[in-house]
Formats: structure tokens, sequence, C-alpha cells
């Protein structure tokens, strides 16, 4: 996987801070550990810190190492979205189209939002278990296309 290889080798060195985002009203905002693992040959798997800001259709997601560094930022719009790793933007005409290219498979980033809130939103492949979402925690596994993933998040309080 591609975008999991990034932000492994990212991640090892000292990325340069992201501007973010201002909140904007009707915006939400959660941060935590995330993490994701897929049973590709060889298996490949990453974990970050995040910060999820926005709404499914305007946001952004900042990843930072253990450490704090930044390690890639998503951003969002309508019509378009980005990843900026270090000095290196790679822009598509979609959320899905981006993540899809990176790792192969649209991650559910939006989707993500309505499980945050406990909602079992519904997405092509994926499966959700939002029943620790109280808890701060969610798992949501790709079953279908191969190879299988599963995404893990620990929201901070």
């Amino acid at each position: 996987m591609r975008w999991a290889a990034l932000l492994a080798t990212v991640a090892l060195l000292t990325a340069c801070a992201t501007p973010q985002r201002a909140v904007q009203p009707g915006d939400e905002l959660w941060s935590g550990r995330l993490a994701m693992s897929v049973q590709s040959d060889p298996p490949q798997s990453f974990s970050a810190g995040f910060e999820l800001r926005g709404t499914p259709d305007a946001g952004e997601l900042q990843l930072t190492s253990p450490l704090g560094t930044s390690i890639a930022t998503v951003m969002w719009v309508p019509g378009s979205a980005e990843l900026r790793q270090g000095g290196q933007v790679t822009r598509r005409g979609s959320l899905d189209e981006l993540t899809a290219e990176l790792s192969g498979t649209p991650v559910p980033v939006s989707a993500l939002f309505g499980w945050l809130r406990g909602r079992a939103t519904d997405v092509p492949g994926w499966q959700a278990d939002l029943t620790r979402q109280p808890e701060g925690r969610i798992t949501a596994r790709r079953v279908s296309p191969a190879p299988t993933a599963e995404l893990r998040v620990v929201v901070q309080p």
C-alpha cells in the first residue's frame, strides 16, 4: 500500500508543520489516534495521531507522528481533494479518488464523521463496529475488495 509506505517513511523524517484550517460554525472537530492495517502481501500497517475537522463535504485531516510533527494533511472541498506531505502536494477531484489512489481503495474519511457521532453510515465493502463508540473507540473493517483492511480510531475526550 503506497499510502502506508509514504506515511511510514514520512513519520521517520522531520516534517514541517502545516497551517490548519480554522474551525467554522457547523464544523466538527475530533482528535486522537488512528491505525490502519491491510492484509496485503506483505501485510502493511501504520498509525498516527489525528485531528479531523470540518464536515464530510469540506474538511481537513491532519496526521501527526508520536512526537507531534506533521506527517501529512488531507484537505477536501466539493470537487477537489489534496494531500500535503512535506513539500509535495497531490491533488485529485474527490476525497475517494485521492484515498483510492494512495491506498488502493477509497478510505471512508467522510463516513468517519457519522461513525464518530455513533451513526452507522453505510460504505460499500466496509463494516463499522460502533459498540464502543460511547467510549471513543471505533473499528471499521473493509471486507471487499481484497485485501481486507481494518481501521481503528480512539478519540481523545
